[in-house]
């Protein structure tokens, strides 16, 4: 019996449509990213896990695929060595770094802080980088979440200016308004969330706190405070919170009050300072997005530093389409400390979703054939080759059904691959030199003197 194909659940194929029309998504960010002076870079899909490991805490660590060290690795242990006998009281840390040594990447920042260290003497500080690659997380696949999916990441290393912050903004803006999607920008801070736990009087539990903050939108606030009970957070102190992060009001109002409340946290203080800092700079620019600064953005990742962002589309529930943040010292790890950066994350997979939803994708990217030639034998075929060769040199994209094939099949053929234009060159073409041009969506034909005015129509 024949095997039933199938590929792992959270992955997924995609059509020439649908790589199109990603395409689409990919160019556009990626000439957005150029706009604003930003470089390409590369990293393997697989690291080092202890490149990857306690980088964005454990909740970060679950979502690793790790990689058997090799395809026969196991066949490769002695048989005077049994595992259970080995790992009989070895932790699982232990018993997987005996196993497997890489894992595929979870997001993109970890390698390229690795990529930065490891390769410091030929990089000009700042750093200004953009990747567009897919990452892997073992999580529960769900409507907007998958196991495999592509960022696009924007980073600038090596710099402590604000003003990086508000050109982040200024991306996240411009790239939303080539693909038309309506969108809020949410700001924060880690270090106002920090003077937040000191001001409740639960500092030491400062990151789980962020953790249950950042699942307010996904469980709700009962089950956010439930967990951070969980966490042997006092009753008090969850209520303090709660109130802190319920108070209403526009940014000015926000910062006013966070200034009252944190007055004595050196920490609150300075991320206040930084929102106040950032907003200012964003009055005096014109954008298109809703920009709100949001007490209950938290941003889960350890590695976070000050400025966090989170970008969602107005009338979608998909959860975040873009987010990242500013984090001091996550070079630090791999041995170049005090080198600060920041960046964001734009999510490809659930771009793409909202545009699929909000029918936002231009007609262009349907096809990617402009013209079709219809093959009506050896010497047609023949007389229509540099025809077609013309058409590609000027830019049009072109091809010619290869079989002679009956006229029904070539037309479906052209209809089922969204192409519009369809040149049919018979006995009294050839001889006259003109060209019938059937235009399939108007489901007229017209005809062209030469290939020259056919072209001149085409790019008009």
């Amino acid at each position: 019996m024949a095997q039933k194909p199938s590929i792992p659940k959270g992955t997924r194929d995609f059509s020439p449509t649908e790589m199109t029309r990603r395409n689409y998504i990919f160019d556009t960010i990626k000439s957005v990213f150029k706009t604003y002076g930003y470089q390409p870079i590369e990293t393997p899909a697989m690291e080092n896990l202890s490149t990857l490991m306690g980088k964005s805490g454990a909740e970060g660590d679950k979502l690793l695929f790790k990689i058997l060290n090799s395809g026969d690795f196991l066949n490769k242990i002695p048989d005077s060595i049994t595992i259970g006998t080995k790992f009989q009281n070895a932790s699982v840390t232990e018993f997987t770094g005996f196993i497997s040594e890489k894992g595929l990447r979870y997001d993109l920042t970890v390698p390229f802080a690795r990529y930065v260290v490891q390769h410091r003497n030929e990089i000009t500080f700042p750093f200004k980088r953009y990747q567009i690659q897919p990452v892997w997380r073992a999580d529960k696949p769900q409507r907007g979440r998958y196991r495999e999916f592509f960022q696009c990441d924007v980073d600038v290393i090596g710099s402590k200016s604000l003003l990086n912050e508000v050109e982040l903004v200024q991306i996240i803006d411009k790239v939303f308004s080539e693909l038309k999607i309506n969108n809020i920008i949410k700001i924060n801070n880690r270090k106002v969330l920090l003077g937040i736990a000191e001001y409740i009087g639960e500092t030491e539990k400062f990151t789980e706190i962020t953790i249950a903050i950042d699942k307010l939108d996904k469980i709700g606030i009962d089950k956010v405070k439930e967990e951070l009970s969980a966490n042997g957070i006092a009753s008090e102190a969850i209520e303090k919170l709660e109130k802190t992060l319920n108070f209403q009001g526009n940014v000015n109002q926000k910062i006013d009050f966070l200034k009252s409340i944190l007055e004595n946290s050196s920490a609150g203080s300075e991320g206040i300072q930084e929102v106040s800092e950032v907003f200012d700079t964003l009055e005096d620019l014109e954008l298109n997005s809703e920009i709100e600064f949001d007490l209950t953005l938290a941003r889960g990742l350890n590695y976070y530093t000050g400025a966090i962002f989170e970008v969602i589309a107005k009338n979608v529930k998909i959860g975040s389409i873009c987010g990242g943040g500013r984090y001091d010292d996550l070079t630090g790890i791999f041995g170049l400390p005090d080198v600060s950066g920041v960046g964001v994350s734009f999510g490809a997979d659930r771009v793409y979703d909202v545009m699929l939803e909000q029918n936002l994708f231009p007609a262009t990217t349907q096809n990617t054939t402009q013209v079709m030639f219809v093959n009506f034998g050896e010497k047609e075929q023949k007389h229509c080759i540099s025809l077609v060769n013309k058409l590609r040199k000027a830019g049009i994209n072109t091809e010619l059904f290869p079989d002679s094939a009956k006229m029904k099949k070539q037309m479906n053929y052209a209809n089922n691959n969204n192409i519009p234009f369809v040149v049919l060159i018979g006995e009294n073409e050839m001889t006259q030199g003109t060209l019938t041009v059937k235009d399939m969506e108007a489901g007229k034909q017209n005809s062209y003197q030469n290939l020259d005015d056919f072209i001149a129509q085409l790019k008009s």
